[in-house]
């Protein structure tokens, strides 16, 4: 990786990092992810409790566990800013093999939720959707969507979306995902 495309990973996982640390309290806990979660769902017009957004819920739950064993400290956490940078870049580094496991239950469940027309997939319109709920407009999330839609389906299913999600971590995207 080049330093240019290291310092924006990092700039990336830091802007991640400060998303998720609901609170401010400078540390990660499972209390953030539940939070995200139930904000993301509620962008859809999910009610928290419903089975999508428990699902989605349920995935960044298991991906706090993920990333708390890999930083060596409890399921509860908490895990630090440089903690989560630290591990966060290992995953992105380790490609598929490494990345996709812990953030293939999230991908799965925002398709879910995302997919308002069930065929499986998130069309321009509903990953318009997605992105308005983490907080852009949506002219810069439909614009998202072109750069994203590399094979230009003009659909992204949930292997695409982890690929867009490890690609922008990683730093090889420009498109805005973090809202």
């Amino acid at each position: 990786m080049t330093m240019a495309v290291e310092s924006v990973a990092q700039e990336r996982l830091s802007k991640r990092f400060d998303k998720w640390d609901a609170n401010g309290d400078g540390v990660l806990e499972p209390s953030d992810f539940v939070t995200e979660a139930a904000d993301i769902a509620r962008g859809f017009g999910e009610a928290p409790d419903s089975p999508k957004a428990v699902e989605l819920k349920n995935g960044f739950l298991n991906m706090f566990e993920q990333l708390a064993d890999k930083a060596g400290v409890s399921k509860q956490g908490p895990i630090s800013r440089e903690q989560f940078i630290q591990v966060t870049a290992e995953l992105v580094q380790g490609g598929e093999a490494a990345f996709n496991p812990v953030l293939a239950p999230v991908a799965k469940s925002l398709v879910a939720l995302a997919d308002r027309d069930g065929d499986g997939s998130i069309d321009i319109a509903e990953f318009a959707s997605w992105l308005q709920a983490l907080g852009l407009g949506e002219a810069q999330a439909r614009e998202a969507f072109q750069q994203v839609d590399t094979d230009g389906s003009g659909t992204l299913d949930e292997a695409e979306l982890l690929t867009v999600i490890r690609e922008f971590h990683f730093g090889n995207l420009e498109a805005e995902l973090l809202g």
